[in-house]
């Protein structure tokens, strides 16, 4: 009987450490002894650099436009401890939908039985969160992925583009979609912004799946084109993925979320830039942020 594989998909606002947490569990989830294919869907085609000590591979799409027939083995290359590494690619700049990439991807693979081949037991879609909409939504509307996690940190914009892929789950949950596995508050180093993303997965009926302080250790592990898995295995940042990838590993069950409207996040938002002046003022005691 074929193994069942655990398809995730990751998405974040750009700028967020979405494709750096990416990277890092897959990292984590090799040399926990699984095999993984990491999936970059981003038209930046950057996602598994640090998986291949920095270095670009060509994309999907670019190796197409160059090429009548594509062998899927032609796309797939190897990266640290033999995590298999693709990039869907985008359009020529200023032509056609950047969400072309992951759906051609996705097609080819299929069509071609690669993760079978390959003996995957995670493929983990690396995807751009700001728009969930036509091929970016790929992973979510068509059930490819079974499990939906997003980056966050305590930014406005971040939870903004949180709250929209919750609304984009909720919708195609109705269909078949993929469901939300949590939120990876990422960035998380003063307790206001752990109070701000607590507050928010309560709201809309969500959890934190891990939260992941600011770490020096990522930037130096990055500058060497390298996951802090693979550069500072030791480190607590270290310790702090392969926690995540773990609890990633032994998920079961998801959920569909209960996003905020607009104008709810608005006036949530406003209540916490209150607090949060309030703290600054030195109105409130630290302790007191969140209870107001």
């Amino acid at each position: 009987m074929t193994k069942k594989i655990k398809q995730i998909a990751i998405y974040g606002k750009g700028g967020i450490g979405k494709s750096t947490t990416t990277s890092n569990i897959s990292a984590a989830l090799s040399v926990a002894g699984y095999k993984v294919m990491q999936f970059g869907c981003d038209p930046k085609s950057d996602s598994t650099n640090t998986l291949r000590g920095g270095e670009y591979i060509p994309t999907v799409l670019d190796t197409l436009r160059d090429n009548h027939a594509v062998r899927a083995q032609d796309v797939i290359f190897e990266g640290f401890n033999g995590i298999y590494c693709v990039e869907a690619g985008g359009p020529a700049p200023g032509v056609g939908c950047a969400g072309r990439g992951i759906i051609t991807s996705v097609s080819l693979l299929k069509q071609q039985r690669i993760f079978e081949e390959l003996d995957l037991d995670f493929v983990i879609y690396d995807v751009l969160g700001d728009v969930v909409c036509g091929g970016f939504a790929v992973p979510v509307r068509e059930g490819i992925a079974e499990h939906v996690y997003t980056v966050t940190s305590a930014d406005f914009m971040a939870i903004y583009a949180a709250n929209n892929l919750f609304k984009g789950i909720q919708k195609y949950s109705q269909d078949g979609g993929a469901l939300l596995g949590g939120v990876i508050a990422n960035s998380i180093n003063a307790p206001y912004a752990k109070d701000i993303v607590d507050d928010f997965v309560k709201r809309t009926d969500t959890q934190v799946v891990e939260y992941v302080p600011r770490s020096v250790t990522v930037t130096q592990s990055e500058l060497q084109g390298k996951t802090t898995i693979e550069a500072a295995p030791d480190s607590e940042q270290a310790k702090v993925y392969r926690n995540l990838a773990r609890k990633i590993a032994d998920h079961t069950v998801s959920k569909v979320p209960a996003p905020l409207d607009t104008q709810e996040l608005r006036q949530w938002a406003a209540e916490w830039g209150k607090q949060l002046v309030a703290l600054e003022s030195g109105l409130v005691a630290p302790a007191a942020v969140g209870n107001l």
